[in-house]
C-alpha cells in the first residue's frame, strides 16, 4: 500500500507543479496583455495627434494654394490691362 501511496503523491506533486506552472504563465499573459493594452492606448493618443496634425497642414496648404492662385489671377490682369489699356488708348487717339 506504500508504494501505490506514493506513486499517487509524486502523481499529486507533479499535477501541483503543472498547475503553479500554468498559474504563473496565465499571470504572465496578464501582465503582457495590459502592457500590450498600454502600447494600445498609446498608438491611439499618438493617432488622433496625427490626425489633427495632418488636418492642419492640409488646411494650410490649401490655403497656401489659394493665396498662389489669387496672386496668379491678379497677376494675369494686370498683364492684360497693361496691354488692353495701350492699345484701347492708341485706338481711340486714331479715331
Amino acid at each position: 500500500m506504500a508504494p501505490k501511496t506514493a506513486a499517487i503523491q509524486a502523481q499529486i506533486d507533479d499535477t501541483v507543479g503543472i498547475m503553479r506552472e500554468n498559474i504563473t504563465k496565465v499571470s504572465e499573459r496578464g501582465e503582457r496583455l495590459d502592457q500590450l493594452q498600454d502600447k494600445t492606448d498609446d498608438l491611439a493618443v499618438s493617432a488622433q495627434g496625427f490626425r489633427k496634425g495632418a488636418h492642419r497642414v492640409r488646411k494650410a496648404m490649401w490655403w497656401k494654394d489659394t493665396r498662389m492662385k489669387i496672386i496668379l489671377a491678379i497677376v494675369v490682369i494686370v498683364i492684360i490691362i497693361i496691354i488692353v489699356v495701350p492699345i484701347a488708348k492708341t485706338q481711340s487717339d486714331k479715331n
